[in-house]
């Protein structure tokens, strides 16, 4: 196929977008983890808090990231700006991440998402039915699906940017729609004055909450000063996955129809979006579930959301609501939250390492776009990672071990923003940060925070993100050495 500039076709409207900004970001996560978020904070004005600062902090990064997409709208996004800041060996450590773990690793955790919840309508896809047993491995009926969705919506995006964003609208809107019918229904249908009471009569008296592993019993441990700080910290680790992809829509700055306009306003509009959706659903949640309740809870308003059934919060209210037929209805929505979370994250990530592989960085043949214009090579190569993942079964534990990784290049990426305006001061730039220098400075000193808190606290969480990623520095010499020439 011959190319002008780039080969790439410029598909992505607006409202595509706005569909891949928050149908990525949309997932799995706002049906589970505020669970884990009521355990560690343990009252409900702290609940809500955290998702609103997640809010706030994801829509600081946002608008504060939109400078660096008007100013370099190329396939890439974040790696360009993060070479143009810093050199390519520290673009070339967060393409290696992505790759090796942040974009592959999220690919199979939510295809498995989307595979458990497929056996709540087709008991047949369960963890527990194995198909295959070799003692090292096994692959279950969850594991299959998990890996058939992977490679159909592979191929679906082989045949062109548009296919891509055909089932992006189509499923990004669906659950967009589903999300606010779900609120409605809630607040209309299912709210309950003695858990409002319950919950809203005391909502700051904030306490963690552990179990003891025989008998279950829930020990409640004040939190007051750095400990309320500290507890805050580490609960927005979930939310903030949960709201994570929002900059997905600047690896396709090729493909994007007016992109210093367009990239801007859909990572405005979508993070926007999702932000007010997550708040209301838990707002929704504590008007019918008690937040405090026991892991051996007789029922689901015993158990609460701090010990929802498998942290599935989501399919609580929905049995509060309306039984097993709400509870199908539930199902059918995550399904379509994965299926299309999925989907954008697919399409986005491959155009990283297209622009890697153009650089000398990574295989040549990911270089090459196919005769839809696309890089099938690089969705070829995240197909088969992400699906030996899922086979593995560790997409769960990588991903723990990323999180303050990838906090720390969103920090490296906006702090960018004041070493290029030093650097090229007179570049065009048709979106300047809002509110520059305070709100991408607040952005950076809350995540600095949360990264503190992680490398004190939850060193798990930490020390093995950065390991994975400084395994990428002799990688990088490896791929500089093999390709670079054959690049240049």
């Amino acid at each position: 196929m011959s190319e002008t500039s780039t080969g790439f076709k410029r598909e992505i409207k607006l409202f595509d977008a706005v569909m891949l900004v928050a149908g990525s970001m949309i997932g799995s996560g706002i049906f589970i983890v505020s669970a884990d978020i009521a355990r560690s904070v343990g009252s409900p004005g702290y609940l809500l808090l955290v998702w609103a600062l997640t809010g706030l902090m994801t829509l600081a990064g946002a608008l504060s990231y939109g400078e660096l997409t008007s100013l370099m709208p190329r396939a890439g996004g974040q790696y360009v700006y993060l070479r143009e800041s810093y050199g390519p060996m520290v673009a070339f450590l967060y393409g290696w991440t992505l790759f090796l773990v942040i974009q592959s690793g999220t690919i199979a955790a939510v295809a498995v998402a989307f595979a458990k919840f497929t056996g709540v309508l087709v008991p047949w896809f369960s963890e527990d039915h194995i198909l295959l047993d070799l003692g090292f491995l096994k692959l279950t009926t969850v594991q299959l699906l998990a890996i058939s969705s992977i490679i159909l919506l592979t191929l679906v995006n082989q045949q062109g940017v548009r296919n891509g964003k055909f089932i992006q609208n189509i499923f990004g809107s669906t659950k967009i729609i589903a999300l606010f019918a779900l609120i409605g229904f809630g607040l209309l249908l299912g709210t309950n004055a003695e858990v409002m009471e319950l919950n809203f009569t005391d909502m700051w008296n904030a306490q963690t909450v552990s179990t003891e592993p025989v008998s279950g019993t829930p020990f409640r441990t004040p939190l007051q000063g750095w400990a309320l700080m500290v507890g805050i910290g580490t609960a927005m680790i979930g939310s903030l996955f949960s709201s994570d992809a929002w900059n997905n829509i600047g690896f396709s700055g090729d493909e994007i129809v007016n992109p210093k306009r367009t990239i801007v306003l859909s990572m405005a509009i979508g993070t926007a979006v999702v932000t007010l959706l997550y708040i209301l659903i838990n707002v929704v949640y504590l008007t019918i579930l008690p937040l405090e309740g026991y892991k051996a809870g007789a029922d689901v308003m015993a158990r609460g959301i701090q010990f929802a059934s498998n942290d599935r919060v989501a399919t609580a209210v929905a049995e509060v609501i309306g039984g097993s037929t709400a509870t199908i209805a539930i199902a059918v929505l995550i399904m379509i939250s994965t299926f299309g979370c999925n989907n954008g994250v697919i399409l986005s990530a491959p155009r990283v390492y297209y622009t890697m592989a153009k650089d000398g960085l990574f295989f040549t043949n990911m270089a090459k776009l196919n005769k839809n214009a696309v890089p099938g090579v690089a969705l070829t190569f995240q197909c088969v990672w992400a699906c030996i993942l899922c086979m593995s079964g560790k997409y769960g534990d990588l991903l723990d071990y990323v999180i303050f990784a990838v906090l720390l290049f969103y920090i490296l990426t906006i702090a960018g923003i004041f070493i290029l305006r030093r650097t090229m001061p007179d570049a065009p730039r048709p979106y300047k940060a809002i509110g520059y220098p305070v709100l991408p400075a607040l952005y950076i000193a809350m995540a600095s925070f949360i990264c503190i808190i992680l490398l004190i606290y939850k060193p798990a969480y930490s020390w093995p993100g950065l390991i994975l990623v400084g395994v990428g520095i002799p990688v990088y010499y490896f791929f500089k050495n093999k390709f670079q020439k054959i690049a240049d």
